[in-house]
């Protein structure tokens, strides 16, 4: 018989041998006695230190102490014994105080002192802050860790001097902190990580409201440590077209232009998430897959994407034990102690067992005991099953569970919760405040009932469902027109306000409106429809965020769009043209570009608006350095610009139009006024990293002029290191060219054509070929001396090598 279970406050102590497959491989048969030896070593110290063995798994203890010192003591005891033995175990110890029901604890303290083992390696001993504050002894502070479970970070300690790897915990992903664990899904967990360990592209499917995206999320939890170059969250609930879908991929792993470059040969998980109303997107998964052959893909959606290889996995609703057990979570966490009796048992069968029905009832203990709460489902429910007849029931009764929710509210709260259905994505609280008249505690009580989610940063969000509910009652309201008007006029201030700002806080704004893109693509999809003059200027304003964060192929897409729908003249066409002229050129449409500059730079006269004119100029002159033998042309419009921006006392514009200009000097072989204008940029640009780089860049193409290729070869990886700081993929590549140039001279010709070769291969995945007569000129002298140098057959196979680099390959070979 198990002891009586300590009650109260309570230290758990879990135990785990690290390892145990290795080991089993290893000793074969004799691995039975190395495991029985171990457990004796345990229960030795349990038994010592008045530890309740709770449960055994396998190789795995979970015991229980009254007294923290008791654990701490007994844990020692246990890492000592076994010592430098084959059998090493993982513990974990924390202090929490659990509710006792007859199946043994629950409470998220279990959960906790679970997560801090799993962190662990074997013979390590780590506590929890709880646990330290009241045993008092000396311990190894090892800092504030995001657990397994997306708990908000826990501070742990190390029992003993040992040297240990890093804590196999989640600080190394974009994986999204969640507020609790999660609770049951321990089978559906495990065989996920099976199937994903088996095949490449697993989709779970299931209604809204059966927990898809949490268990995923747990799964590629679990994942973090084991996956090389790391698990990767891709949210995309809030996109309306599939064609974006690898942007958003793109910008959540960080990739640069060349998406396929970037995963080619790496080792990656793609969790990608809400992709239901993006099946088009998926042969774009089908591609990235066959292209990245060590890249496996996790996706959440309401349908199976029906691609070659997928493996779809339909979850179902929550084990009737997991269901009370969350529900009693829940209510706790809203501030009321449940027993998880027969009462709560028939409310979670009533909700059908569905996490976020059951989450949207617990929430409503604050007001109501369970018996009220199951009569009143009890006389609503049948009301609130009017959804699609060919819906399933479960979706039927999720939906009538929020409309419980939503019926509960007082009149207010119902109106505030339909017009916040207007954003598209987690946005500000002052935004919720200026376009749907919220103040602070209306939203505090939306997000007490668990129908609006803080996610840190005074940011709010909706969950899909609710949203998708929301959109329903906006549209019943007869105020949809209203607030999806005031949604985008609100959103077009502060596209307005960053362009007009951008000078003097780029980095700020870009980061703001990144924050916010999927309401610009809302406020822009519904000027499409509704006012083409408005989308117009707002997408003028945002030509400069698409040009900086890399969305290329969209931002030329919607200002292309804006300017065939709208008749507007004046100040938003010209901007529109600018951005779109910008936008043209750097994906490859260098005639149809400067077209567009050419018209922009002459409206902007028209208007006498001498600024916006001279940054059209800018934005001419760089797009007639990519025309061959246009220098002249260029040389002039970078000199008007640079004239203009005198006059007007703009220090900051007059130094980004003398960059152009020395670009030019260098295409004309005037050395040495290039280089002498490139210092006084380098004096210039000591707090702008794009002069710099330019700068710098300059002083090395002059000293591969002159044949002095080591000194080039410094001066190229300085402005390389800047150029990656800059994120800036086109610019990056180039210095790679200057390396391999650099390299060729100094008697390195291999190194130089497969250099050489990685940029080739970046540029044919983007879709662009760049030339420049000055810069063809350079590649001709060095890489043909390295052709040469080489022989035909062994170039070609220098050449072959550098087109299989990655290019952040490339960019590791140039920088040595």
């Amino acid at each position: 018989m198990r002891a009586a279970l300590p009650a109260g406050t309570v230290t758990f102590l879990f135990t785990d041998v690290a390892g145990s497959t290795k080991l089993l491989h290893e000793h074969g048969d004799g691995y039975a006695d190395l495991l029985d030896a171990h457990r004796i070593v345990v229960r030795t110290a349990l038994a010592r230190y008045a530890g309740v063995e709770v449960d055994t798994q396998g190789d795995a203890f979970f015991a229980a102490f009254e007294r923290a010192s008791d654990a701490v003591a007994a844990a020692d005891e246990i890492t000592v014994t076994l010592g430098d033995g084959p059998v090493r175990v993982r513990i974990g110890i924390h202090t929490g105080e659990p509710l006792v029901t007859q199946e043994g604890y629950v409470g998220l303290d279990v959960h906790r002192a679970a997560r801090i083992a799993a962190a662990a390696h074997g013979g390590q001993v780590v506590l929890s802050r709880t646990t330290r504050d009241l045993v008092g002894s000396e311990l190894r502070d090892l800092g504030e860790h995001r657990l397994k479970d997306l708990v908000e970070a826990e501070h742990l300690f190390q029992l003993g001097a040992g040297e240990f790897p890093p804590l196999r915990t989640l600080d190394a992903t974009n994986l999204p902190v969640a507020a609790t664990p999660l609770i049951g899904r321990e089978r559906e967990v495990a065989e996920l990580a099976d199937l994903l360990g088996e095949g490449r592209l697993v989709t779970i499917t299931g209604t809204g409201g059966t927990g898809k995206t949490r268990l995923a999320l747990q799964v590629a939890a679990d994942l973090v440590g084991t996956v090389a170059d790391g698990v990767f969250w891709v949210p995309l609930g809030a996109l309306a077209d599939p064609g974006l879908v690898r942007t958003e991929i793109a910008q959540a792993i960080g990739a640069p232009d060349d998406l396929d470059g970037f995963l080619r040969g790496r080792e990656l998980v793609l969790l990608l998430d809400n992709l239901e109303h993006l099946l088009a997107a998926a042969p774009t998964v089908a591609d990235l897959l066959a292209a990245a052959p060590r890249v496996r893909v996790l996706a959440t959606s309401r349908a199976p994407l029906r691609v070659a290889g997928e493996v779809e996995y339909p979850l179902e609703p929550l084990d009737p034990t997991d269901a009370v057990t969350l529900f009693v979570e829940r209510a706790r966490a809203a501030g009321r102690t449940i027993e998880p009796d027969a009462t709560v048992g028939a409310l979670c069968t009533r909700l059908d067992s569905l996490p976020l029905a059951i989450e949207l009832a617990a929430a409503r203990t604050r007001l109501l005991a369970p018996e009220a709460l199951l009569a009143r489902l009890e006389r609503a429910l049948p009301l609130l099953t009017d959804g699609a007849r060919d819906a399933p029931e479960r979706q039927r009764t999720l939906r009538a569970t929020i409309e419980w929710s939503y019926d509960l509210l007082d009149e207010d709260s119902r109106r505030l919760l339909a017009r916040l259905a207007v954003f598209a994505g987690s946005f500000p609280i002052e935004a919720a405040e200026s376009i749907c008249d919220a103040n602070v505690g209306e939203l505090s009580a939306l997000v007490d009932l668990s129908l609006l989610k803080p996610i840190g940063g005074e940011r709010l969000l909706l969950l899909e469902t609710i949203r998708e509910y929301g959109r329903e009652r906006l549209a019943e309201s007869g105020e949809e027109e209203t607030f999806r008007t005031r949604h985008a006029a609100e959103f077009t201030r502060l596209a307005e306000a960053a362009y007009e700002q951008r000078a003097e806080a780029e980095a700020e704004w870009s980061a703001r409106l990144d924050r916010d893109h999927d309401d610009l693509r809302a406020a822009l999809d519904w000027y499409a429809n509704t006012n083409s003059d408005a989308a117009l200027a707002l997408a003028g304003a945002l030509g400069w965020f698409w040009f900086t964060r890399g969305y290329l192929a969209e931002g030329e897409a919607r200002l292309r769009a804006a300017l065939a729908a709208s008749t507007a003249n004046g100040r938003a066409r010209a901007r529109a043209l600018t951005a779109s002229g910008s936008l043209a050129a750097r994906t490859g449409s260098v005639d149809d570009g400067r077209r567009r500059l050419e018209e922009a730079v002459a409206r902007w006269r028209e208007l006498g608006e001498r600024q916006e004119s001279a940054a059209a100029l800018e934005a001419l002159g760089w797009l007639l350095v990519y025309d061959a033998g246009d220098d002249a042309a260029s040389l002039a419009v970078f000199e008007e610009s640079r004239s203009i921006r005198q006059e007007l006392g703009d220090f900051a514009g007059e130094t980004r139009a003398l960059v152009g200009v020395c670009q030019v000097l260098i295409a004309l072989d005037e050395v040495e006024r290039a280089e002498a204008l490139s210092h006084e940029l380098l004096d210039r640009g000591r707090d702008d990293v794009r002069t710099k780089h330019f700068a710098i860049h300059y002083l090395a193409d002059c000293a591969l002029i002159r044949g002095d290729c080591a000194e080039a070869e410094e001066r190229y990886r300085d402005s390389l290191r800047a150029a990656l700081e800059l994120g800036d993929v086109v610019e990056t590549s180039i210095e790679v060219q200057g390396v391999a140039m650099a390299r060729a001279g100094q008697g390195d010709p291999r190194r130089a054509l497969e250099l050489a070769a990685g940029v080739e291969a970046l540029w044919r995945s983007l879709g662009t070929d760049l030339h420049v007569a000055f810069w063809d000129r350079l590649l001709e002298r060095y890489l043909g001396q390295a052709r040469a140098a080489l022989g035909t057959d062994d170039a070609a196979a220098a050449r072959a090598r550098g087109l299989e680099l990655t290019f952040e390959d490339a960019v590791a070979l140039a920088l040595g």
